[in-house]
């Protein structure tokens, strides 16, 4: 593709992996990205791109997304919801009315990236996954990624798909792990199990957007799956002192029991369904941080595609952590 402008169709734009994707795409030259929006640009305000309105149950929004670029990268899916249908019908179904409109207007894409996450993999029998790990989902959204992967399958003969998976993903504009850094801020740091052993993968966003795209670009990675995360795999007493470093504060250390945590989501839940939420710690999400793998290797992005982890812990954690103060998100 280096003598052919590339163009791309992003799905998912306005969240915060595919925002800052977005970013990426036009630094890296890309002569047009169109984005999927199903009605505010959020974060996309100001950046050079063409909005689809629609969204992933709109047949013509997607043909018209997707006819004539060069790469289709799909981030959009549902990480939170209440039933099983919904993550189905964002997670499966419009993955694959994604794929039927790629087919249909533009069989000669040069790659189609699907975004899954390391949820698929769930129980494993080994402390860091790999993608040879069988898929053995705890949650509904980590079910929903792992049947998304198996739909699939009887594509990859018809189109160049690859697959990345990343772990838990951390930056600015990010909401999720924001809570645990305000608990933090407020001296308290909670931990499951042993805090010095090594038990997360963690990835910033910018390493992540940047393997997406090299993913895309590689001729090598057509019917392959990634995962895309950290080079470390890392204790929370390292995510801690990061921390407390960038935070300018100390936090105690408040060990939870395993069974502890399930017990707190379900509390969570409940007290969310009060307010008309459905928070980032309910039932599913505690017994994901209680019993699925939350490792994973990198190597095989490594040997494919050359991918390195390039944003150190410490560095990443002080840039989110300044963005969050920057925007009033944390005091």
């Amino acid at each position: 593709m280096s003598s052919v402008t590339k163009t791309a169709f992003v799905t998912g734009g306005t969240g915060f992996v595919g925002s800052h994707l977005v970013e990426a795409l036009r630094a890296r030259g890309y002569g047009e990205v169109r984005c999927l929006v199903r009605s505010r640009l959020k974060w996309l305000e100001g950046l050079e791109v063409v909005p689809v309105r629609g969204d992933l149950g709109d047949a013509e929004a997607l043909r018209a997304g997707v006819r004539g670029v060069s790469h289709v990268f799909h981030v959009a899916g549902l990480t939170r919801a209440q039933t099983w249908e919904a993550f189905e019908e964002a997670n499966v179904r419009g993955t694959l009315r994604l794929l039927e409109a790629v087919r249909a207007v533009n069989p000669g894409v040069a790659k189609v990236l699907v975004t899954s996450s390391l949820a698929a993999v769930g129980a494993a029998d080994v402390p860091v996954a790999d993608e040879t790990t069988p898929l053995r989902p705890i949650s509904r959204y980590g079910k929903s990624k792992a049947m998304m992967e198996e739909a699939l399958a009887p594509h990859h003969a018809e189109l160049p798909l690859v697959v990345v998976r990343p772990p838990a993903v951390y930056g600015p504009r990010e909401t999720d792990i924001l809570t645990f850094f305000r608990t933090v801020n407020r001296g308290l740091c909670p931990v499951i199990g042993d805090a010095d052993r090594p038990d997360l993968s963690l990835v910033h966003v910018r390493d992540l957007v940047r393997g997406m795209i090299d993913a895309a670009e590689h001729p090598r990675t057509a019917g392959e799956t990634y995962f895309v995360g950290s080079e470390a795999q890392y204790a929370w007493n390292e995510v801690k002192a990061a921390a407390t470093a960038a935070l300018g504060k100390k936090a105690l250390t408040i060990p939870v029991p395993g069974p502890l945590v399930e017990v707190i989501g379900a509390a969570a839940e409940i007290g969310g369904k009060l307010f008309g939420a459905y928070p980032p710690l309910n039932r599913e999400k505690a017994r994901e941080i209680r019993r699925a793998c939350k490792m994973c290797s990198v190597e095989k992005a490594r040997r494919h595609f050359g991918y390195r982890q390039t944003v150190s812990l410490e560095d990443g954690i002080r840039e989110t952590i300044a963005w969050y103060r920057a925007e009033g998100w944390l005091r």
